[in-house]
C-alpha cells in the first residue's frame, strides 16, 4: 500500500546544483523502500550519459548528474517520465539479493540490553529471542559509517524509543534494536540504541575487493549461538563471522 500522504508522495525535490532527491514517503515503510530501492535500480539499467552516482535511503532515491552533461530540466524530465512509469510501491525488488543468516549471541555479558528492550516490548527475554531470530529483515540502506545496515523493518512490538542516554561504546558486529529496525554496527562507537545481540560479521571490510560486505536490498537473519560458538567463529578472523550467503531467487 502506498504511504498516507500519497497527495504529497512520490515527489522530486533539488539537492543542490547537482543532484535530485526522488522521495516516497518521509518516514520508513516497506512500501516505501521497496519503491526507493526498485527506482534507484531501474535508473541504474538505463546507463545514462550524465549521471554520476546514485544511492536509496530508508524511503528515497538519490541522483546525482553532471550539469555539464544533462541540464537540471532534461534530467528532472526523465525521472519525472519514470516515476509515472508504474506503482513503485508494488515493484519487484531489484536482482542479485542475497540471504545472510548471521551466528548471533543475544543478552548475556555480551548483549547486556536485551532484557531492557524486551520489557519495553512486553515480551520475556526468551520470547524477545525467538521473534527476533525468526525476523527475516532487509538492508534498508547503508548509511552513518562505512558499510553500516539499517534493517528491517521488525514487528511493530518492536517500535521502542531509543535510549534516553547514550551508551558509550559497543564494539564492531553489535546488533542494537530500535524504532522497529536494527542496526549491526560496522565499528566500535556510541548508540542510543539497545544492544541486544553481539556477532563477528565486518560489515567494512577494506582490504576486500568489495568493502561493504552488504547491498540495500539484500536481507539478513540472525540466529542465535553460544558465546563459545562466537568465540571460535571469531578465531578464523575471515570477517563472515561464520555467516552464510545465499542469493534470493528473483
Amino acid at each position: 500500500m502506498a504511504p498516507k500522504q500519497a497527495s504529497i508522495f512520490p515527489c522530486i525535490r533539488t539537492v543542490g546544483l547537482d543532484g535530485l532527491l526522488v522521495s516516497f514517503a518521509d518516514s520508513m515503510a516497506e512500501p516505501s523502500n521497496r519503491a526507493a530501492l526498485a527506482f534507484r535500480d531501474a535508473v541504474n539499467t538505463l546507463d545514462w550519459d550524465g549521471v554520476i552516482e546514485t544511492s536509496a535511503s530508508l524511503a528515497s532515491a538519490y541522483v546525482r548528474f553532471d550539469p555539464l552533461v544533462l541540464t537540471h530540466s532534461e534530467i528532472h524530465g526523465q525521472l519525472h517520465q519514470i516515476l509515472h512509469r508504474q506503482n513503485w510501491y508494488e515493484a519487484p525488488l531489484p536482482a542479485g539479493r542475497r540471504l545472510w543468516k548471521v551466528p548471533t549471541v543475544y543478552g548475556g555479558e555480551l548483549a547486556p540490553q536485551l532484557d531492557e528492550a524486551a520489557a519495553a516490548a512486553g515480551l520475556s527475554p526468551s520470547e524477545t529471542i525467538d521473534r527476533l531470530s525468526q525476523s527475516r529483515v532487509r538492508v534498508l540502506t547503508i548509511g552513518f559509517a562505512p558499510g553500516q545496515p539499517y534493517l528491517g523493518p521488525l514487528g511493530p512490538e518492536f517500535n521502542i524509543p531509543r535510549l534516553k542516554e547514550l551508551t558509550p561504546m559497543v564494539p564492531e558486529g553489535a546488533l542494537v534494536l530500535a524504532i522497529s529496525q536494527f542496526v549491526l554496527f560496522s565499528g566500535p562507537t556510541p548508540t542510543g540504541w539497545r544492544h541486544i545481540g553481539q556477532t563477528a560479521f565486518r560489515c567494512f571490510r577494506p582490504e576486500a575487493k568489495e568493502s561493504f560486505a552488504l547491498r540495500p536490498g539484500d536481507e539478513m537473519q540472525f540466529l542465535p549461538v553460544s558465546r563459545a560458538e562466537l568465540e571460535r567463529l571469531r578465531e578464523a578472523d575471515d570477517g563472515t563471522g561464520g555467516a552464510t550467503c545465499e542469493e534470493i531467487p528473483t
